[in-house]
């Protein structure tokens, strides 16, 4: 069994994420009273291992998990004739139950 801190790997700090998270109306979701969070998790956890890692570290209540699989990029070293690949990851986008105290990340994780 995996713990919660091996689930979620930390935030994801973008412009749009942040944005996303201190305005509930932003990015085409008006109406909407509810926080998203943005954060990076392993890529074998699953939608159900989130909600409870989220819930146990932030100490809120999560509405909706959605996923989503990023391939990593292909790398080449200049002067070199190899390339490499950086590493698959997760991201997970966690909207929270209307209501929910906002969640700040420097405070949280």
């Amino acid at each position: 069994m995996k713990s919660v801190w091996d689930v979620i790997k930390g935030p994801v700090i973008t412009e749009k994420a942040l944005t996303m998270k201190d305005e509930p109306e932003s990015m085409g979701r008006a109406g909407n009273d509810r926080q998203m969070l943005t954060l990076r998790v392993d890529v074998k956890a699953t939608k159900p291992e989130i909600r409870q890692a989220v819930e146990k570290i932030l100490g809120v209540k999560v509405d909706e998990v959605r996923v989503v699989n990023y391939r990593g990029k292909e790398k080449r070293s200049p002067g070199r004739r190899q390339s490499g690949r950086r590493s698959d990851w997760k991201k997970a986008y966690v909207t929270l139950k209307s209501g929910q105290k906002p969640v700040l990340y420097e405070d949280a994780i």
